[in-house]
């Protein structure tokens, strides 16, 4: 159940036949992650520059001890593909895919929580999961990211985690692992178990998170925070403009009655004794603040 990835950890890719799977597939593969299968029912026995394809995750981890599988399955496979890896026994299920239907979101995740415990999901709709130098599962550019620590990074927005991590990386900062948790309704990790994994992480110092409009996830993780975390964290929470009513890029993303709003959000944070910044540099720079005081 593990948030952590490493470079003993073997990803079988669910889709590394087609076009996305294999373009991410062979990048992560260069940056040094084990990709060490495919699956694909209809070309098992074929390869992908070397990579086995296998008919099933099963087949796949008897072959080579899989223990990590990465989603690239068009949406409407998405709730087939994460019950197959579950089932076959994989620990950790990163989903890439966005447009997952909201039904099927909600039935795997409780399907996973009472069935499988074992096994972790992140996403769906996220870019995954990066431990700079060691392991990339998922579309994050590998080389926006220093590694080294001491910085711990959760974002719901997929295109400010590469930011969060540019910006650390212009100011010399490493990162442990950075984690995009995606912004659907039913994400397969939160924010709270980000944070507790890095609570609990000996070379995690600090903790970047990078919220956004809609739901009560910040608010949540900021009581976390209040009763649990001892290590510093910043924030920046997206769509300070947004208007009420409005969905904002994610599905998760949206106001509605009041609540969900970017000002709760920040002061919720700002009450838990979070160093909340006005944009993402900002956020960048009290983080490096944080750092060169640790």
């Amino acid at each position: 159940m593990s948030i952590f990835v490493d470079e003993n950890t073997k990803v079988v890719y669910q889709g590394l036949t087609g076009s996305q799977g294999r373009y991410y597939g062979l990048l992560n593969k260069e940056y040094g992650t084990q990709v060490v299968a495919g699956t694909n029912p209809k070309k098992a026995g074929t390869d992908v520059e070397g990579i086995p394809i296998f008919a099933t995750v099963a087949d796949a981890m008897e072959a080579t001890g899989a223990t990590a599988s990465c989603i690239f399955i068009p949406a409407p496979g998405v709730k087939g593909a994460v019950l197959e890896a579950a089932e076959a026994g994989i620990e950790f299920i990163v989903a890439i895919t966005e447009g997952v239907p909201a039904h099927d979101e909600a039935y795997f995740f409780n399907k996973l929580r009472n069935d499988f415990p074992n096994t972790r999901l992140l996403g769906p709709n996220c870019p995954g999961i990066i431990s700079p130098g060691k392991c990339n599962i998922g579309i994050t550019a590998g080389h926006i990211a220093k590694a080294g620590g001491p910085v711990g990074i959760v974002s719901r927005s997929g295109t400010l985690t590469y930011q969060a991590l540019y910006e650390l990386k212009e100011k010399g900062i490493g990162v442990t692992t950075c984690v995009g948790i995606g912004g659907d309704p039913v994400p397969g990790t939160s924010f709270i178990d980000c944070l507790a994994a890095f609570e609990a992480d000996p070379e995690t110092k600090a903790v970047m998170m990078i919220g956004e409009i809609g739901g009560s996830a910040e608010e949540e993780a900021a009581e976390f925070i209040k009763a649990n975390m001892s290590k510093p964290v910043t924030s920046y929470v997206a769509g300070v403009t947004a208007p009420p009513g409005k969905k904002m890029g994610h599905a998760g993303a949206i106001v509605s009655g009041g609540k969900g709003t970017a000002q709760a959000k920040m002061e919720a944070l700002a009450d838990a004794g979070v160093k909340v910044g006005q944009n993402p540099t900002e956020a960048g720079e009290l983080m490096a603040e944080i750092v060169a005081n640790l």
